[in-house]
């Protein structure tokens, strides 16, 4: 048995000293979609984050592993988002304001006044034998 003091009280095991996990969250400039964005994958796994020099600033730029250029971006027929949010004209789906359920009621209530007044229209027009709902 050795005198001197056991391994463990040298380093004791440690617990999991990092941050909480949290969701990463979307990154769009304006409405379009970020190849920056945490969220933005490549299905070939060729996307990488490097530095670039741009009038003595260093940048963040995506890269791409198969063409050795900058990443294009949604245009690129491998970009997928990880929430399933990149809409095919590049726009992100978080940043999109769809319409509200009442908006959609009141457009389908137009559309069936529209086609009762056509229908009227009709049956005064034309023979009374021809079914017109």
């Amino acid at each position: 048995m050795s005198k001197g003091p056991d391994r463990h009280e040298f380093h004791p095991r440690r617990e999991f000293r990092g941050r909480e996990y949290t969701e990463p969250e979307p990154k769009p400039i304006g409405n379009s979609c970020n190849n920056l964005c945490p969220l933005f994958k490549c299905v070939k796994a060729a996307l990488v984050y490097s530095t670039k020099v741009v009038k003595g600033f260093t940048q963040k730029v995506a890269m791409c592993r198969l063409t050795g250029d900058q990443c294009i971006g949604y245009r690129c027929q491998f970009a997928f988002c990880d929430r399933k949010a990149l809409l095919p004209n590049g726009n992100c789906a978080f940043t999109v304001k769809f319409k509200d359920g009442e908006d959609f009621f009141n457009e389908l209530e137009k559309e069936e006044l529209k086609l009762l007044s056509q229908g009227r229209l009709l049956r005064k027009t034309t023979k009374k034998d021809v079914f017109v709902e």
